[in-house]
């Protein structure tokens, strides 16, 4: 429901959310808590695990840190005494989110995993329900978000699409306040359907189903979490490469066809307007954040396009030249989403926070909703 907002009480400084929602997701790296070594075939020691965690995890460059207790987690048991132990000494001022995927709703594990869960709370942001809806529909958001509140009301839930019964219901599990995002599981999701799926061509093979899933999002003011990747690149991209020209360059001279690959999936899920992405491999973080992330030059583009509405009074009605095209507030609203996409995925600079705040002032509540169709005043 629309609620009045008095925007002029807000600084850029100040949170937020109250307008925008919470920060995205982003780019998701699952990290696996004990890991299986393929070069003696065994598993790690808790001591080997945790020396890896503090060597890797606290510095990683992704938005979201996911810690997997399902599928991708033989040594349960022994993985959540790893989390139960490592998670509250992870530092407290961090620019990345700190995720936990669950085991199925009411199963033995997911018990196991609800009590490591009530340990742990003040330390964690999200947590990630597998195969939601599938046995009990949307019951089992309802139920976890009731027991979740109790716990911590900071938690946010993360469903994962997994099943076509799942996506007859997006729409009932979307409608609880706990969940902002959901996941498209697109392995299982194909498996349930039969569906053959290629490494190269998976957008393309399940458009229809990410079309489906996107226009519930949209009414229900959440978002998509697209696909994992399941090629892997042997090198990662560096960080001074953040223009698309120089991304190119680096794919042209450097990159592999794994690497164009998930370059490509990732530009076209970002202009999906999904709100994050699960990777598998450190490399693919990089290569996959400068797609989601608006550049420099594409702030300062739009920035311009946004100047220039203001100036000629044209921000709510009205045309504008600018560049040789001929713009108005749909196309105004479009720039508007590149800067606040920057802010979503906690990339905008100081300055251009306060510059979207300004802008934001001088829209109405329902134009700030239609430009921004995220969260759920």
């Amino acid at each position: 429901m629309t609620v009045a907002i008095d925007l002029s009480t807000i600084s850029a400084t100040d949170d937020l959310t109250i307008v925008l929602g919470k920060h995205w997701p982003g780019i998701q790296i699952y990290y696996p808590p004990i890991k299986y070594n393929p070069l003696d075939g065994s598993y790690e020691s808790m001591e080997q695990a945790k020396l890896r965690l503090q060597k890797h995890a606290y510095r990683t460059s992704a938005h979201t840190l996911l810690f997997d207790l399902e599928d991708g987690c033989k040594q349960k048991d022994m993985s959540r005494e790893l989390l139960l132990q490592e998670i509250p000494k992870f530092p407290q001022e961090r620019s990345y989110q700190i995720a936990i995927r669950i085991n199925p709703f009411r199963t033995e594990e997911y018990e196991k995993d609800l009590k490591l869960i009530k340990q742990i709370s003040e330390h964690i942001d999200v947590i990630m329900l597998a195969k939601a809806g599938e046995v009990y529909g949307d019951a089992e958001v309802r139920d976890l978000s009731a027991w979740m509140v109790a716990i911590n009301s900071n938690l946010t839930i993360q469903p994962i699409i997994e099943h076509p019964k799942s996506m007859q219901i997006a729409s009932d599990i979307m409608k609880y306040s706990t969940v902002c995002h959901v996941v498209f599981g697109i392995h299982d999701f194909s498996k349930a359907m039969a569906y053959k799926i290629t490494p190269k061509n998976w957008i393309e093979e399940l458009k229809v189903f990410f079309n489906i899933l996107n226009m519930e999002a949209r009414i229900n003011g959440v978002g998509v979490i697209g696909g994992v990747d399941v090629l892997l690149t042997p090198h990662s991209l560096p960080d001074n490469c953040i223009e698309t020209k120089d991304v190119r360059r680096w794919l042209d001279l450097r990159g592999d066809e794994a690497s164009r690959t998930i370059y490509a999936h990732a530009k076209t899920e970002s202009a999906m307007g999904l709100t994050g992405k699960q990777v598998i491999h450190p490399n693919h973080i990089n290569i996959c954040k400068v797609a989601f992330e608006p550049s420099p030059k594409e702030l300062e583009h739009n920035v311009s396009i946004l100047k220039a509405a203001i100036e000629a009074d044209a921000l709510l009605g009205g045309a504008i030249s600018f560049s040789g095209e001929m713009l108005d507030p749909p196309m105004f609203g479009k720039a508007l989403q590149v800067i606040l996409r920057g802010y979503a995925l906690r990339s905008l600079s100081e300055e251009h926070m306060q510059f979207a705040l300004e802008v934001l002032k001088l829209l109405p509540v329902y134009t700030i909703r239609e430009n921004w169709p995220y969260g759920r005043i």
